[in-house]
C-alpha cells in the first residue's frame, strides 16, 4: 500500500495555525521577557542603593560623587583620566582640591573602587546599545591595570555606553546626603529627555501630567508616559530611593512632594514640580532646589563641548 502524504490544503491549513499560535505567543513572550528585563534591571538598583549607604557610611554620610568640592558636570577632562593614578589628575582639579570636572558615570564607578560592585550590575538589559565594562575590550591601558585602578567605564567615547541608570545630580549645592528624606528619588532608568545609546531624546511638547499641576491642566494617560524612561517600553521605570527601596513607578512624578525626577523644579521657593523643565545636559545644569530631584545620565555630548566621537 501506498502512504498517504498531505494535501496541500491540509498543509496550508496546518501551516495557518503556527501562524496564528505564533502570532498570539510572540507579543506574550515579549512581554515576558520585558518583565524579566524590568525585574533584574530593579534587583540591580537595589544592590547599587546598598552599596551607596555603605559608602556613605565612610565618607561623612555624603553619597558618591566623582571628582572635588566644586567640580562640574561636564564629563572626564580627556580621554586618559579614567586611567590616572590619583583623583587630581584624574578629574583635573588644582593643586587645593578645586575646579575639575566629572560625569555620572564616574559618581557611579566609586561604587566598582571602593564598594567592590560589579560593572555589571550597571546594565539594564532593556537598555538598548549598552553593554557591560570589561578592561579586556579597552586598549592602551598601562601595565597591571585593574578595575580598581580606573575612575570611569572607560574613556569619554565609551563611558556613557556601559552605564544604564540615572543618577541624581552630585555637582553644585544640593549633592545628596544620607539625612535628606527618605523618599527622595537617588537614581533610575535613563532619562527621556537626554541622548542614549538607544534613541534621541523624546519630544517635550508630548508629554503632559495626567493629573491637574500649577500652570497647566491635567493631560491623558499617554501624554503622562511620554515623560517615562524608553527602556521599559514607557510603561514605567524602576527607581531607586535614598531609603535604599526599589518601586516601578508608573509615572516620572514620584519623588518627594510629586517632584518629576527627569526634569528640573519650575519652584525656586524650595519645592518640586510634577511637571518641570526639560534638562539640558551641560555644566549649568543643577537641582533648583534642596527638594528638586533631577536624575539624568551621561550624553554623547554636552552643550558647549566638542562632541565625542564613537556613537
Amino acid at each position: 500500500m501506498k502512504r498517504k502524504g498531505f494535501t496541500i490544503v491540509e498543509l496550508l491549513v496546518v501551516i495557518a495555525i503556527i501562524a496564528l499560535l505564533m502570532g498570539i505567543l510572540m507579543p506574550a513572550l515579549a512581554r515576558v521577557r520585558q518583565l524579566a528585563f524590568r525585574m533584574t534591571c530593579g534587583t540591580n538598583l537595589s544592590g547599587i542603593g546598598k552599596a551607596m549607604l555603605i559608602y556613605a557610611n565612610d565618607y561623612e554620610d555624603e553619597l558618591p560623587r566623582a571628582g572635588g568640592r566644586n567640580s562640574t558636570w561636564n564629563g572626564m577632562p580627556n580621554a586618559t583620566a579614567w586611567t590616572q593614578t590619583d583623583r587630581r589628575l584624574a578629574f583635573g582639579l588644582g593643586t587645593d582640591g578645586s575646579g575639575g570636572s566629572a560625569s555620572i558615570s564616574s559618581c557611579f564607578y566609586l561604587l566598582v573602587k571602593y564598594s567592590e560592585v560589579t560593572p555589571k550590575s550597571f546594565i539594564c538589559k532593556g537598555d538598548a546599545g549598552t553593554t557591560e565594562f570589561k578592561l579586556s575590550d579597552m586598549t592602551g591601558l598601562p601595565t597591571n591595570f585593574e578595575l580598581i585602578d580606573a575612575w570611569d567605564f572607560g574613556p569619554p567615547t565609551e563611558s556613557y555606553k556601559h552605564c544604564s541608570y540615572t543618577y541624581h545630580l552630585p555637582f553644585g549645592l544640593y549633592a545628596l546626603t544620607t539625612s535628606n528624606e527618605p523618599g527622595f528619588a537617588v537614581a533610575a532608568d535613563r532619562n527621556p529627555w537626554i541622548v542614549s545609546p538607544a534613541a534621541a531624546p523624546g519630544t517635550w511638547g508630548n508629554f503632559k501630567p495626567d493629573v491637574a499641576y500649577p500652570g497647566g491642566t491635567a493631560g491623558t494617560s499617554d501624554q503622562a508616559k511620554q515623560g517615562n524612561t524608553i527602556g521599559h517600553q514607557l510603561d514605567g521605570q524602576n527607581v531607586l530611593f535614598l531609603d535604599s527601596h526599589v518601586e516601578f513607578a508608573k509615572r516620572s512624578y514620584c519623588s518627594i512632594e510629586d517632584d518629576n525626577i527627569y526634569t528640573t523644579s519650575r519652584d525656586t521657593a524650595g519645592k518640586g514640580d510634577i511637571y518641570g523643565v526639560m534638562p539640558v545636559a551641560s555644566s549649568g545644569l543643577v537641582p533648583t532646589n534642596r527638594k528638586d530631584s533631577i536624575l539624568v545620565h551621561d550624553p554623547d555630548t554636552f552643550t558647549g563641548v566638542k562632541p565625542k566621537v564613537g556613537r
